[in-house]
């Protein structure tokens, strides 16, 4: 479609009238707004892709995540989020997402449900077989360490200063 400076003057002024009419679509929005999360429940939850910790609210109906936003309240991220954080649903309504713990006998060629419970206090007992069995007090200069040389750990940027303080002081004791 050609269409010449006169053509173009033309089309831009009647743009231009039409948008002084006034019409507003803010309320539409206004009544859409409160649609999108009707009869959910809304949490707030921190978003575990890096360490900033960002603050998410979830708004969840069924027990499937329908929306999430950036929470406005948060100093951290004030309302808002990055494409990961926005994005987070897709962990939380995966298909594909363990919801309870497996475990694998020595040898055993299948995993298996067990309760969380179960899980806790096994991973418990071998920790502390692991560490009583490794437990170093002091190194060959004579110094204090106080360290288990059994158990080894790989640490992650996702994690916040809280987090990784934590981590520490479980694997130092």
């Amino acid at each position: 479609m050609d269409v010449s400076r006169r053509g173009f003057l033309k089309i831009s002024g009647a743009v231009a009238a039409v948008s002084g009419l006034g019409i507003s679509l803010k309320p539409v929005a206004a009544h859409a707004q409160p649609l999108k999360i009707k009869y959910a429940k809304e949490t707030t939850t921190i978003c575990p892709y890096c360490s900033l910790g960002c603050s998410i609210i979830m708004s969840t109906r069924e027990g499937k995540v329908v929306n999430t936003e950036g929470d406005p309240d948060s100093p951290i991220n004030r309302g808002s989020l990055c494409s990961k954080g926005g994005s987070i649903y897709q962990m939380v309504n995966n298909e594909n997402r363990l919801s309870r713990p497996l475990y694998r006998a020595p040898f055993a060629a299948e995993w298996k449900e067990v309760e969380w419970g179960w899980a806790l206090d096994k991973i418990a007992r071998n920790i502390k077989k692991s560490r009583d069995a490794s437990f170093v007090e002091k190194n060959e200069k004579g110094q204090i360490v106080n360290r288990t040389e059994g158990i080894a750990s790989i640490g992650s940027a996702a994690l916040d200063n809280e987090e990784c303080f934590t981590y520490q002081k479980f694997l130092r004791g």
